[in-house]
């Protein structure tokens, strides 16, 4: 088991761990939008779908393998209305179209949109 970490995410924000590799795959930690230079999230869900699947992006990177050998992924959206904008934006990302889960929740780390978190391929 080798755990992963790269500045290019932003911390953990609690007692967990950016992502691990295990067995030949990577699994990524919940990203939320947080830019990892300046500790912010930028506004709106585009914006905040399109950090949030960078900073899985740098994680997998860190990790030797990319967003194409995502095999699936789980994201949390604090409001399901706005399905549609963020699979506009995660469509960019994830072109592989990995299995997928996608679930309103109540609340997000610092009130934030969405959040994702993957398995990927080594």
């Amino acid at each position: 088991m080798k755990l992963i970490n790269t500045d290019k995410a932003p911390a953990a924000i609690g007692p967990y761990s950016q992502g691990f590799e295990v067995n030949g795959f990577v699994f990524t930690s919940g990203q939320i939008p947080v830019n990892p230079e300046t500790g912010e999230a930028p506004e709106g869900i585009e914006a905040q779908a399109e950090q949030s699947c960078k900073n899985v992006a740098a994680i997998l990177e860190a990790a030797g393998t990319g967003l194409d050998k995502v095999i699936k992924t789980t994201c949390f959206l604090a409001d399901m209305g706005d399905f549609a904008k963020f699979n506009e934006v995660y469509a960019k990302y994830f072109t592989e179209k990995p299995a997928r889960s996608c679930v309103a929740v109540k609340t997000l780390p610092k009130n934030l949109l969405c959040e994702i978190e993957a398995i990927a391929e080594k």
